[in-house]
C-alpha cells in the first residue's frame, strides 16, 4: 500500500507474523534424520514425499507412533523429513525419534514428553547399540565366528 505524505510517496510495509518452526534431528546406527515441524494442515512428508508412498507399511506404522501418541496436538501442523544413510529400518527409527523430539519441542509440553517415555523410552532418547566390528583373518564371517574344531 502507498499513501501520499506530502509530495512524496511512502510505502507501508505490512509486518508479517513469523510462523514457528522448529529443526531436529534423530539418529540411528548411521541413519540421520531432520526435521522442520510448523504450522499447517497436518502433512507428513519423508524425502518430499507422502508418508502414504514412503517404505511399507511395518515402517509408516514405527513412523506413525509419536504422531499417534500426540494425538489432536498435530492435525494443524506440517512435518517434513530428510533422512539419509543407513537402511530403510534405520531411517524409520531416525525419523521416529527425531518427530518425537521435534514435537515436544514444538509444543512444549511436559506431558507428551512423559507419554513418550512410558511408551518407548527410545523416542526421545539416542540408542548407542552399534554392529561389532569384523575381525582380522574372518572378517566376511563375521565378528566373532570362528573355524569349528574338533576336540578329539
Amino acid at each position: 500500500m502507498q499513501r501520499k505524505d506530502g509530495e512524496r510517496l511512502v510505502k507501508e510495509k505490512k509486518k508479517k507474523q513469523k510462523k514457528k518452526s522448529f529443526v531436529t534431528t534423530g539418529k540411528r546406527k548411521t541413519a540421520v534424520a531432520r526435521v522442520h515441524i510448523k504450522e499447517g494442515r497436518g502433512r507428513v512428508a519423508i524425502n518430499s514425499k507422502p508418508l502414504k508412498l514412503w517404505g511399507n507399511e511395518v515402517l509408516r506404522l514405527w513412523i506413525k507412533e509419536p504422531i499417534v501418541l500426540a494425538g489432536d496436538a498435530v492435525e494443524g501442523l506440517n512435518i517434513s523429513v530428510n533422512v539419509r544413510g543407513g537402511g530403510l529400518a534405520g531411517q524409520a527409527e531416525a525419523v521416529r525419534v527425531a518427530i518425537a523430539r521435534g514435537l515436544v519441542r514444538f509444543l512444549k509440553d511436559k506431558k507428551l514428553r512423559e507419554r513418550y517415555i512410558a511408551y518407548n523410552r527410545n523416542l526421545l532418547v539416542y540408542d548407542s547399540r552399534r554392529t561389532e566390528p569384523h575381525k582380522p583373518s574372518r572378517s566376511r564371517k563375521g565378528a566373532r565366528r570362528h573355524k569349528q574344531r574338533s576336540k578329539r
